[in-house]
């Protein structure tokens, strides 16, 4: 009986040995099982956490995990995934580390937020406190209207916000752009690239040292210097936008249009270009030449086609025409220029003045065209050469080369001839007259028509015989020295000469007489001032240009 008690004393104790064994095997199961799940938290809402409130990155899923003796991360493997506020994100292993609430990610690493965000990698080291993401090598970023590609990017998601500072690329449908620093704001479609930044477009490309693009209206916001290339010229501006679809720009700060061949140039405060169809607009200080014809066309306000090659000056407006020997330069109201592949033609109305050194002028309008090399001036129109005044209706004036060749005046010509003393002026007058010039100086005079004259008569040692007064169907007058040498009259004459000492004032002036030397341009700054004529010498008002009288 002792043995049967011993035996199931002995039994007994095998196997509540066995049980114990079992339960302890158990519950180092379940310890395992509750560790490798312990970062695991009952599921977030997409809110925002209260202030002063972190939560804390969720390990949603993991293949394997496991712990090293002396490392504070639990190493996880195998299509692992985290969750943190709103985002999800993705590899083939990370370390956690619930101290600090963050992991590092490796292979295969993908961030994704919503639909609207996604960022891949092959590193990822991701903050929950800060929700800072470091993401290094073969990064891509994704969203509706861009891909960005970098080896290093920090994307912040509490301003939403990733930058790269190692070269990045950032591509739409429309533009690649490069730079070393660049940061893309997903909410406003923004970005921002500096240093060595390169803009490629099918049609041209944008080099700048700070640019900002929006990847939604594909609009170029110009920040620093920045130079623009393409088929049909260039531009160098360092403030502006730049539409890249409708290629509509403004550009500040002086910017400077070129064509393709450097030739032409057009640079002002202000600038609005379309490069697709060549239009300019400027606000300003314009400034636009012409290095090929040697003309330059100035303006606080102008327009240019760099296609038509049409342009167009107002406010202090000037041109200079550099192509001869001596500058031409002309100032109107508004000034009209238009060149096609040999000539040029320039208009300019109201309040109009020229200075060149050898003739000056004033009138309402002017036109100059290269092609018969001819000043056509309407509208009160006076000439001045050395000496020597030319008034009418109409005046004609024919260039040669450097210098005058003729000036013809229609209708009604008055010529008065400065003496250099007191009140002493000769004078023709007459329908037409043409004057001639050689090298610069008035040396033979032509009136056709009603011709009248006045003249001093000089003795060999410069003594006054007195004034002689002529009238004739024609005139002629031959001159030196700004002397005159030769008068014939034809086909008859009447006339006579009245001594200095019988002489009346009114008889030493012809009928309409009026010296306006006053308002001569003795250089090229004195093109700007009034042709307001005194109110005695004021003429009859001329009919204003209407619009289609400045169409060239």
């Amino acid at each position: 009986m002792a043995e049967v008690t011993d035996f199931c004393f002995t039994e007994m104790k095998k196997r509540i040995t066995r049980c114990l064994q079992e339960s302890i095997l158990l519950l180092s199961v379940l310890f395992v099982f509750m560790a490798s799940t312990k970062v695991q938290q009952p599921p977030q809402t997409d809110d925002p956490p209260a202030e002063g409130v972190t939560r804390i990155v969720e390990m949603k899923q993991a293949e394997l995990w496991s712990k090293r003796p002396g490392l504070d991360a639990e190493i996880l493997t195998g299509d692992v995934v985290f969750y943190h506020e709103g985002a999800y994100m993705y590899c083939d292993s990370a370390y956690l580390y619930q101290q600090t609430n963050s992991f590092e990610a490796f292979s295969n690493v993908m961030m994704e937020q919503g639909d609207t965000i996604f960022v891949y990698g092959d590193y990822l080291h991701y903050d929950g406190n800060t929700r800072l993401a470091r993401l290094r090598e073969n990064i891509r970023m994704e969203d509706q209207t861009m891909t960005l590609f970098t080896d290093s990017l920090d994307y912040d998601r509490v301003e939403n916000l990733g930058y790269y500072f190692d070269g990045g690329m950032v591509v739409d449908d429309e533009n690649e752009l490069t730079s070393y620093w660049g940061q893309y704001a997903p909410d406003t479609k923004e970005a921002l690239f500096s240093d060595s930044v390169k803009l490629v477009n099918e049609d041209y490309t944008i080099f700048a040292d700070t640019l900002k693009y929006n990847t939604e209206s594909k609009i170029a916001d110009i920040l620093g210097p920045s130079r623009i290339v393409s088929d049909s010229g260039y531009i160098h501006t360092s403030r502006g936008w730049y539409n890249t679809i409708s290629e509509d720009s403004r550009l500040l700060d002086r910017s400077e249009v070129y064509s393709n061949d450097g030739t032409k140039v057009l640079i002002g405060d202000t600038i609005y270009y379309n490069r697709m169809n060549g239009d300019g607009e400027v606000y300003g200080i314009m400034f636009l030449e012409d290095k090929e014809r040697k003309a330059i066309l100035r303006g606080n306000y102008g327009f240019y086609n760099e296609k038509t090659e049409y342009g167009l000056a107002t406010d202090s407006a000037y041109v200079v025409d550099y192509s001869q020997q001596d500058s031409l330069y002309l100032h109107g109201d508004t000034l009209l220029m238009v060149t096609d592949s040999i000539y040029r033609e320039i208009k300019a109305f109201y309040k109009v003045r020229f200075y060149r050194s050898d003739i000056q002028g004033v009138s309402d309008s002017i036109h100059y065209s290269s092609r018969d090399s001819m000043i056509y001036m309407r509208g009160d129109p006076v000439i001045w050469n050395e000496s020597n005044q030319i008034l009418g209706n109409e005046i004609d004036v024919y260039l040669n080369d450097s210098t005058i060749e003729k000036a013809h005046v229609k209708d009604y010509a008055l010529g008065i001839q400065d003496r250099r003393e007191d009140k002493q002026f000769n004078q023709l007058s007459g329908r037409d007259m043409t004057a001639y010039f050689r090298e610069g100086k008035l040396y033979h005079v032509l009136v056709e028509g009603n011709a009248e004259s006045l003249y001093y008569v000089v003795e060999k040692d410069s003594s006054i015989i007195g004034l002689n007064r002529s009238e004739s169907a024609y005139l002629s007058m031959d001159f030196e020295n700004d002397q005159i040498t030769k008068l014939k009259w034809w086909p008859s004459a009447k006339g006579a000469t009245t001594p200095l000492s019988l002489l009346k004032p009114e008889e030493s002036l012809l009928k309409g007489f009026v010296w306006l030397d006053y308002l001569r341009p003795l250089g090229p700054t004195d093109i700007f001032r009034d042709n307001q004529r005194r109110s005695s010498e004021a003429t009859e008002p001329q009919r204003r240009f209407q619009r289609e009288d400045i169409t060239l």
